[in-house]
Formats: structure tokens, C-alpha cells, sequence
């Protein structure tokens, strides 16, 4: 029974009415075994990150829990459903055509695009439109100095459940060149969303939100739709609301245990704007406003209440195998010395960061899960982190500082732009 979010529950309930095709047989009532309150199980949640059981007695999270496991899109869905008549290609030439030059540009635009484009380009109002754009400027400075050392780490974070790994097996990533195209497909989306003016309407980084939208719903339709590949009693739904959250959110998150342990129960205005940036960010991926709030406390709160709901389990066959293949992947091309040195640092450095940050600095932790940081990973750390982290905490004070507000934002969006490049994300899009 649904007492504190009924109109969440009856959206997801919803589902098989709307989308008989995908979900009509899918019965919203029982729970998959990936979810678990039990005190017995082990969660996803380690002990050196908090305590388990209060949040196994929280009604109303653990309702929102329950509710948004068993949440898929139901805008999108119904859009990426549709391959099946038009095909891939037909699909993203329309929904990007759509996002630059508006519906009305395409011919006899299915209603199901109608639908997901007018859900999107109509701010809801419980983002702060005022601070988006200031978010965007603050967030730029990791994305351009700090983020392009540590995504392959926290991408790695994706694969330790194979609960919630599984569906990237269905996209090709155990293949090296697809994880190093789908960790450069991440980058680009997080950095680009960054650029000015890059969330309104016709910005790039609206484009980009569609795109992953688009592409997290279809691999949510061919997986439920593939005899035997899903196991619906299992894993629930393919890539449900509550899975994308953490990645909408990590920064946020971030932001948001630093608080705490300052024991500042509420931001700092910079920090609200970064934090209502990725909400806004959120809401354009199709996350509901109850996956996404506001103050450090709950932010907290909901990350940890997720993974000590989400049993443990990591399946070496799924979870090892993306880690691995990952950690392999040559993000940086070319055969002289600077991309060799390039991919060197970045991959120490994602190595040590998720170590750090994933197993609570434990090296045997890390191994366990195929990441294995060497001496010579913590040498690189030690001799790089003086430009990596100078710099990035130079752009951050100098942005700071209004006579310098101007000319350190231009010095970042031009790094910026080289890092786009290097996504392979064109100058037209970015």
C-alpha cells in the first residue's frame, strides 16, 4: 500500500496500461530480489559509510525506494518503442533534429516525440531557474580541470552491483572499444551540459540530455522485449529512476557530505547553485522531483537509504568484467608521448580515486573488484597533484573573485572546448 507518494506509485503503475507491449505482464506488486529490507542481507551499503538499519525503518524512503525501482520513463519509453517500426537511426535523426530546429521541423513527427520534447522544454517549477546557469559557470571548473582525471573511477562505481550493472552488458560495453566510447559518450554529456547557455531550449546540452534519455529508455525496451535475457523477478526493471539518480546526483553528493561534516545543515549559495544545475540537469533525463532534493541532509540520506535497499552483489562474469574492460579502455589516442603520458596519469589517478573514494582508501578492496592501484599509481598522483589539484583550486578561488570572474571563465571554457574535442564531441555541439 502507497501512503506517502501515491502519484509516484500510480506513474508507475501507469506503465502497463500506457505500454502494454513492454510492461502488460508486469506485475508492480511483487518486489524483485534485488530489493531487500531484510537486516540479514548484505547491502550495497559498506559499514564504514553508515549505519544499515535506520534506514531499513524509514517508511517513507524506503516507499520511494520501492516505488522508483520499479519506474522506467514514461515519456521516453513509448518514444524508444518505436524502433521497432522505424529503427534506431530514424529515431535519433528525428529526436535531434527535433531539439535544434524544433518539432515542428520534423515531417509527421510521431506523437510520442511530440510528447517527450514538450515534457522537456518546459522548466517544471520547482527548479530555480536563476541559479542554473550560475550552477552551470561553478561546475564548469571541475568539469574542465578535475573531472577529465577521475570519470573512469567513478564510472567503475556503476559496476560494483550486478544488480544494477546488468543492463550495461546489454549494450556492448564488455567490449573495449564500446567502454571507451561509452566512458568519452559520459564525459562529453557531463562537460557540455556545462557550457553556457548549453540547457535551453536549442543548447547542446539539451540535445545531449534527450540523447541519454533516449538511449537509457531504449536499452530499457530491447532488454524487456529480448525472450530470456531479462529476469524480471530478479532485476525489477532495466535501469529504473532510482539507478539514475546517483549519477545525476555524485557531485551533489559530494558537495553534500562535505557539508555535514562541516555540520552545515544547508548550503552555501555556490553550492545551491550547483546542486539546482544538476537537479535542473535531472529533470532532463526524466527523473521525478522526489528522486531529487535539496539539502545536504536528505541528498545523503537518499544515497545511503538506495544502497542499503540494493543487495549486495558483485558477479565477477558482469561487474569484473565491465571493471576490467574499462580500466583497459584507451581513452586517449595517438602514439606519441603526450597521450601516452596523458593516459597514464588519468588512469592512476581514477584508479586512486576510486580506491579512495568506493573502498574506503582499502587496497585488498579494490582488488577484489579488479581495480589494483600500484606504487607507481600513488607515484603519479603524488607528482601530478600539484598541477591537477593547483589548478583546478587556483580557477576555483580566481572564479571567486569578481575582477577575475570574467577572464577565468574564458581560460576555463577554452580548456573546456579541448576537452570536448578529445570526447569526440564536434565544435557545432559543444
Amino acid at each position: 500500500m502507497t501512503v506517502h507518494f501515491p502519484r509516484l506509485a500510480e506513474r508507475a503503475r501507469s506503465q502497463a496500461v500506457h505500454q502494454p507491449g513492454l510492461y502488460g505482464d508486469f506485475d508492480f506488486t511483487v518486489l524483485p530480489h534485488r530489493l531487500t529490507i531484510d537486516p540479514a542481507d548484505a547491502s550495497a551499503l559498506p559499514a564504514w559509510v553508515a549505519e544499515r538499519a535506520p534506514y531499513l525503518t524509514d517508511e517513507p524512503t524506503v516507499e520511494l525506494i520501492r516505488t522508483t525501482t520499479l519506474l522506467g520513463d514514461v515519456i521516453a519509453d513509448p518514444y524508444a518503442a518505436l524502433v521497432a517500426t522505424h529503427g534506431t537511426k530514424q529515431l535519433i535523426s528525428m529526436l535531434c533534429t527535433a531539439c535544434r530546429d524544433g518539432i515542428d521541423a520534423v515531417p509527421d513527427a510521431p506523437p510520442e516525440l511530440v510528447r517527450l520534447v514538450e515534457a522537456m522544454e518546459t522548466p517544471p517549477p520547482w527548479i530555480d531557474m536563476d541559479l542554473v546557469e550560475e550552477g552551470a559557470r561553478a561546475a564548469r571548473v571541475p568539469a574542465a580541470f578535475l573531472s577529465p582525471y577521475l570519470l573512469r573511477g567513478a564510472f567503475l562505481a556503476t559496476f560494483t552491483n550486478t544488480y544494477a550493472a546488468l543492463p550495461m552488458t546489454l549494450t556492448g560495453a564488455l567490449s573495449s572499444k564500446r567502454a571507451a566510447r561509452r566512458v568519452h559518450h559520459t564525459a562529453g554529456f557531463f562537460a557540455v551540459t556545462t557550457m553556457p547557455g548549453a540547457l535551453d531550449r536549442h543548447g547542446a546540452g539539451f540535445e545531449a540530455a534527450a540523447m541519454v534519455r533516449f538511449m537509457h529508455s531504449l536499452t530499457r525496451v530491447q532488454a524487456l522485449r529480448r525472450p530470456g535475457i531479462w529476469d524480471r523477478a530478479v532485476y525489477g526493471l532495466p535501469i529504473p529512476q532510482i539507478d539514475q539518480m546517483p549519477a545525476g546526483l555524485i557531485n551533489t553528493y559530494i558537495l553534500a557530505r562535505a557539508a555535514l561534516r562541516r555540520r552545515r545543515p544547508a548550503f552555501t549559495h555556490r553550492e545551491r547553485s550547483v546542486a539546482e544545475f544538476a537537479r535542473y540537469r535531472c529533470f532532463l533525463l526524466g527523473l521525478p522531483e522526489e528522486l531529487l532534493p535539496t539539502t545536504p541532509e536528505a541528498i545523503v540520506h537518499l544515497f545511503h537509504a538506495r544502497a542499503a535497499l540494493l543487495r549486495d552483489g558483485f558477479d565477477d562474469a558482469t561487474c569484473g568484467a565491465l571493471v576490467r574492460t574499462t580500466m583497459a579502455a584507451q581513452l586517449h589516442q595517438g602514439h606519441g608521448l603526450t597521450p601516452r603520458l596523458t593516459e597514464s596519469v588519468e588512469r592512476s589517478w581514477s584508479k586512486y580515486f576510486f580506491r579512495q573514494a568506493f573502498c574506503n582508501g582499502n587496497t585488498s578492496a579494490a582488488h577484489a573488484m579488479s581495480v589494483d592501484v600500484t606504487r607507481t599509481d600513488a607515484l603519479r598522483v603524488t607528482l601530478t597533484a600539484p598541477f591537477i589539484l593547483g589548478r583546478y583550486l587556483i580557477a576555483t578561488a580566481a572564479g571567486n573573485q569578481p575582477r577575475l570572474t570574467r577572464l577565468t571563465d574564458a581560460y576555463t571554457l577554452r580548456i573546456l572546448q579541448r576537452r570536448l574535442t578529445a570526447y569526440g564531441m564536434p565544435p557545432s555541439q559543444a
